[in-house]
């Protein structure tokens, strides 16, 4: 099985669905983390080239832990716009890859218009990836893959359909996140909480709503065709 997460900024992935990437990869699987944007407003202090250099190197560290094919888009922080040019890559970016399921924001719930636009646009390429017509770097994907929306920041307006448990992957998870250095130091400064801190309290409580220690939350895409039954793609959900 390949599973592909897009995200659309660095640590979005790690927050909301590395658990089950460490799942998928423990058990032998082909991982890949896409990343839209550069995250080059997110420092109070540095200026932007320089912020997004270092998110760059955190993302990639954080995919190496668990050895996941890296893809980074490189659009602008705040500013991912729905564009031909986007569609493109986004495209040539699941044609290089070729995964059979793909992760991603969720288009309808989410607060964020990066992590929306992420969302849609992986969801209106999904049937792209496969047109001739369409011609990027690489060649078609030979079938259509499935989409799996991830969770929201503290689950607001996300109704699960289905988890993940991740009781023996969220220490992997944790390392994951804490990767990303200087958004740890951000959010404090805004915050007064790290990133893991935020996110061991929606995976544990994912993980009390689904019976067991540690959970991320998805609901299904729903499109066709759907080629690839449920239990075959994310082994171990819990309804």
């Amino acid at each position: 099985m390949r599973i592909m997460a897009f995200g659309a900024h660095p640590d979005d992935v790690e927050i909301f669905c590395s658990g089950t990437l460490a799942k998928y990869a423990a058990q032998g699987h082909a991982v890949g983390v896409a990343v839209m944007t550069r995250g080059d407003v997110g420092s109070p202090t540095l200026p932007r080239d320089a912020i997004a250099a270092i998110r760059e190197r955190e993302a990639r560290n954080a995919a190496a832990v668990i050895q996941a094919d890296f893809f980074w888009l490189g659009y602008d922080d705040e500013f991912l716009y729905d564009t031909p040019e986007v569609r493109r890559h986004v495209i040539d970016v699941i044609r290089q890859f070729r995964p059979d399921v793909v992760l991603c924001p969720d288009k309808d719930h989410d607060y964020h218009p990066d992590h929306i636009r992420t969302g849609q646009i992986v969801w209106d390429t999904h049937v792209m990836a496969t047109v001739p017509n369409i011609p990027t770097d690489h060649p078609p994907t030979d079938h259509i893959h499935e989409i799996w929306f991830c969770d929201t920041l503290a689950g607001i307006h996300f109704q699960p359909e289905f988890y993940i448990d991740i009781s023996d992957h969220w220490e992997t998870k944790a390392r994951m996140i804490a990767c990303h250095e200087s958004q740890t130091a951000w959010l404090i400064s805004q915050y007064g909480k790290t990133p893991t801190h935020y996110a061991e309290i929606q995976t544990r409580f994912r993980g009390y709503q689904a019976g067991c220690e540690c959970a991320e939350a998805f609901r299904r895409s729903s499109t066709f065709p759907s080629a690839i039954a449920r239990e075959a793609l994310l082994p171990g959900t819990r309804d």
